[in-house]
């Protein structure tokens, strides 16, 4: 499978994304999960070390300049290669974590003034386009809070993309935002699950004001706050969410 999990920043897709990753890999299939957020975090979660000692692939400029013939920083407008292949990244630069989960943290696709035209983007839009159309691995993807990552020329292989939700009403103008533009770009399959959901009542209200489909809901957890505080993986300490990812899984 080819999953997407977006949703707004701190609603628990980084959390939820490990979680999938884990269970799928547990359960016999080859796993690689690709970390596209700006702030990459997924390493924590799966196991396999921590964030701040990871350079993003979008920011390893040697490795840039060696796929694309132009070094990120030495002038936009020049010439560079879109024909590159990245079918030697996993090798390279997969980190290995827990539960037998391949990493690679591929950072974030610069947006507007930032340069949308550039060797960096280039080289992360084409790991997308390789990892979505050209593997046989099983895919988790973590992303920014939208799916500006995603265009028409990478969406045929996705087979869903989760949008979380947590009870407040941002979180849920978000999700019917990526919903259109999920829309827009072809993605059929386009679901939610709500997450740090206390009580009947708050799932009632997001029901009513949710047009997604949701499939599934996980409890509010103190545990998941804690291992984010020690900088561990919530995963190794607490069973009770294996299982819940085992369900999640389930009804994907």
């Amino acid at each position: 499978m080819k999953i997407a999990v977006s949703g707004k920043g701190g609603v628990g897709k980084t959390t939820i994304s490990a979680g999938l990753a884990r269970i799928f890999s547990r359960e016999g299939e080859k796993v690689i999960a690709l970390d596209t957020d700006s702030s990459p975090n997924l390493i924590t979660v799966l196991g396999g070390g921590q964030a701040s000692n990871i350079t993003p692939l979008s920011e390893m400029d040697d490795l840039i300049a060696e796929k694309t013939g132009v070094k990120p920083g030495s002038g936009y407008g020049q010439m560079f290669k879109l024909n590159f292949t990245v079918d030697d990244i996993l090798d390279r630069f997969g980190i290995e974590c827990n539960d037998g989960v391949r990493l690679l943290v591929a950072g974030s696709i610069k947006q507007g003034g930032g340069g949308c035209f550039c060797p960096e983007n280039a080289l992360v839009k084409k790991l997308l386009e390789h990892y979505l159309n050209k593997c046989d691995h099983t895919l988790i993807m973590d992303m920014e809070a939208g799916i500006e990552h995603l265009g028409r020329g990478t969406t045929k292989n996705i087979d869903v993309l989760i949008t979380v939700v947590e009870p407040n009403l941002r979180s849920v103008e978000t999700a019917e935002r990526i919903s259109r533009l999920a829309k827009d770009i072809g993605i059929k399959n386009n679901v939610a699950v709500l997450n740090k959901v206390k009580n009947a009542r708050e799932k009632k209200i997001i029901q009513d004001k949710l047009s997604i489909p949701i499939i599934y809901t996980i409890p509010y957890s103190d545990r998941v706050t804690e291992a984010d505080l020690k900088g561990t993986s919530v995963f190794d300490e607490d069973e009770y969410l294996i299982n819940i990812m085992s369900e999640l899984k389930q009804k994907l």
